[in-house]
Parts: structure tokens; C-alpha cells; sequence
């Protein structure tokens, strides 16, 4: 069988990589970006260190910093007439996934017209779009590598899942320093997000030998950081050990598909407007106790390189382990139920079919190591609940 990998043209990896931005432009033909970010990015100060850099060699850019968290089609529209306007060469996402999953969006709909709905699974995004150089600031979606983009549908609700080649970034620049400012409630959930994306990978129906390299790698940096990283932010290492974590988790899941876990948080995220990663969170025990017979020789793997056992000899006590070990990460990180977060239980109950008929529609289910019908995702839904 024949894996089609897909990996962003360049990728700057370290500390102070974001210097070397006015260079990859240059590598990429590029001369007249528009930068992508939100209003966060220029309150931190990381907005103007790129148009430093930028000013330094006399570039000139554009700038939409109206980005928005669990971006819909709507919001990315005044950016896309923007960048058809001025004809800009290419874009800089500077930001979490959010900012990046919009430049994404809005460097296809200036290139190739339409709307977002014209593009999301099972449709591929194989066109050749404007580039996108995605500087990531949270270690968590990896976005900057992969050819995933997601974009909440205004008039329905549904967060439209678009995949393609067309939707990798044409460059990384990936610098752990955006990370040391991160609040702890976005390291920890960004940060479950890129592990929810390793294991799924993994564990999925569309592993390959090159994706499961990159989720290995990945859950070795992970599984020993995460919570040092919330607990001591001042720990450069394990800092470092995150970002690159989260990138290889991204390319991992980019290169074989995310599972159950995904599917189903996408529909508590754009319903109830829990952030991508905490839903991944509230999810993650849950359906990988449940996913374990579709794929036992795999999770117990999991447990082995999350570095939480040995060896896998006992297959049923690494699943023991690692479901203890997704709990206690949810426990240590505070990481709240849906009642827990304020999610209404009649409006929530009132919402189980929409939200599973969405889960499914989304095609990640099926990718899941155990396949699940509708009832299954429907009582899943009820079990997390609290």
C-alpha cells in the first residue's frame, strides 16, 4: 500500500527561529505578506517582533487581526476580500490554531472563490492556494503541519472538517519561546490536544509506518512534559520538548487521521463553545476506554511510549495504566466535566442526536479503531456528561 505524505515545504525548528522569517519569504518566492493574527498576538507584544522583522528588510504587508476562537466562514470573509483586493503573495498566520485554520481558510477561498461548505470532507483540497507560513504560539493543534483546516458552518452549527494537500502550509516557523507566556489553562489544554492527536493517530484505521514514527516521537516528548509545563513555566526544556511534540503529533495525524475523540468534540466546541483542547480533555479517558478492543496491541504500545510502562506484556494492565494515567492528567490539569464548565443538561440532552449525527458526518469516526454507531456515540455523549 502506497502512503501519500504531505509536509510543509520548510520548517525553521528551535529557539529564535522566528528570525529567520524575511529568509523563508525569500525561499518562497514571496515579497508582499499579509500577516493573519488576532488582537491577542498584538497585546503580547509578538505582533510587533514580526513586524520588526519584516520593516528590517523592507518588507511591505498587510495585517487582518480580527481572527477569531473556533473560526466560522463568516469571520474570515472581510479577510479574504481583503487579500483579493490588495494581492498579496502569500500569508503569515501568526497565532494558535485558530489564526492559523483561518489563514488556511482564507488563503483557499482568495485563490479558488466559493464558500467553506464547498470544500469540507469528503471533498479533497488539492488545489494550490496561496502560501501560508504558519508561526505557531500554543504547542497543541500543530496546524502549522498539517493539511487539515476547520470552520464552523454560521448558518448550522457544524464544524466543517476540510482536508487536502492543498491545505498544508508552504512553511513552520516553529519557536517554543511564544510558548513561555502561555496561561496554564491554555498549556494544559493545547497541550492535551497534541497528545489526543498523537494517541489517535496511533490507534487509528489510517496509521502507516511513517505515521506511527512521528506519533511515537510525538508521545515520548508529550507524555513527560505536559504537566511540567503547566506547573513550572519556566521550564525551557520541557517547553521546547512540547512544541516539537505538538508538531510531530500534527504531522502523525495529518498523514493518518484522528479518531473518535475528534469527532465528537467538535460538536461540544461549536455548540457550547468549550475550547477545542478541553473538549478533547473531557473526552479522551472515556472513548479510549472505550476504543481498547478495537486496537489492544496499540493502546498497550501507547502506554509503553508515554513511558508509563516497561514493556507490554500484560496488555490489559497497560490499558489499566494508561486509562489511570489519562484521568489523573485531566485531575492534575483541572480539566472540567461539561457540568463542571456550565454546559445546561436540557439543552445538552436536547442536542445528543444533532451533536452524534454531526460526529459521524464528520468521517473521523469511522477512522476510530472501534467503528461506533449512532447509539454508541449517543450514550458516550451521555457518560462524559459528569
Amino acid at each position: 500500500m502506497v502512503n501519500s505524505i504531505v509536509l510543509p515545504k520548510i520548517m525553521q525548528i528551535g529557539a529564535d527561529a522566528l528570525n529567520l522569517l524575511p529568509d523563508t519569504l525569500v525561499s518562497l518566492g514571496c515579497c508582499f505578506p499579509c500577516i493573519i493574527t488576532d488582537k491577542t498576538m498584538i497585546e503580547l507584544g509578538y505582533m510587533a517582533k514580526v513586524e520588526a522583522l519584516l520593516s528590517q528588510q523592507n518588507i511591505q504587508f498587510g495585517l487582518f487581526a480580527e481572527t477569531m476562537p473556533e473560526p466560522n466562514d463568516t469571520s474570515i470573509l472581510a479577510a479574504v476580500e481583503m487579500v483579493k483586493k490588495n494581492h498579496y503573495d502569500c500569508l503569515i498566520a501568526l497565532g494558535g490554531g485558530s489564526a492559523i485554520d483561518s489563514a488556511k481558510a482564507i488563503a483557499l477561498l482568495a485563490s479558488h472563490g466559493g464558500k467553506m461548505s464547498d470544500y469540507k470532507v469528503p471533498y479533497q483540497v488539492n488545489e494550490i492556494s496561496l502560501p501560508v507560513v504558519a508561526i505557531p504560539t500554543t504547542a497543541g493543534t500543530g496546524s502549522e503541519a498539517t493539511r487539515v483546516t476547520v470552520i464552523s458552518d454560521s448558518a448550522t452549527d457544524e464544524k466543517m472538517l476540510c482536508m487536502g494537500s492543498g491545505l498544508i502550509p508552504a512553511a513552520a516557523i516553529i519557536d517554543y519561546q511564544f510558548t513561555l507566556s502561555l496561561p496554564t489553562r491554555i498549556a494544559a489544554d493545547t497541550g492535551i490536544d497534541a497528545l489526543t492527536h498523537a494517541i489517535e493517530a496511533y490507534v487509528s484505521r489510517k496509521a502507516n509506518l511513517f505515521s506511527d514514527q512521528q506519533a511515537i516521537a510525538a508521545m515520548k516528548l508529550i507524555a513527560p512534559n505536559l504537566i511540567k509545563v503547566c506547573q513550572e513555566p519556566d521550564n525551557l526544556a520541557a517547553k521546547e520538548a512540547m512544541m516539537l511534540g505538538a508538531t510531530l503529533a500534527g504531522i502523525a495525524f495529518s498523514n493518518a487521521s484522528v479518531g473518535l475523540v475528534h469527532g465528537m468534540s467538535r460538536p461540544i466546541g461549536v455548540h457550547f463553545h468549550v475550547p477545542h483542547g478541553m473538549s478533547n480533555a473531557m473526552l479522551l479517558p472515556t472513548i479510549t476506554e472505550y476504543s481498547l478492543p478495537g486496537a489492544p496491541l496499540k493502546y498497550a504500545e501507547c502506554a509503553m511510549h508515554m513511558g508509563l510502562i516497561a514493556n507490554i506484556e500484560n496488555e490489559s494492565l497497560a490499558h489499566q495504566i494508561l486509562i489511570k494515567q489519562l484521568k489523573q492528567i485531566n485531575h492534575l490539569l483541572e480539566v472540567p466535566t461539561l457540568a463542571q464548565f456550565g454546559v445546561e443538561k436540557a439543552q445538552y440532552d436536547g442536542l445528543l442526536t444533532n451533536m452524534a449525527e454531526q460526529a459521524l458526518a464528520s468521517g473521523s469516526p469511522d477512522n476510530n479503531p472501534k467503528t461506533p454507531t449512532l447509539d454508541d456515540i449517543i450514550e458516550l455523549y451521555r457518560k462524559v456528561w459528569d
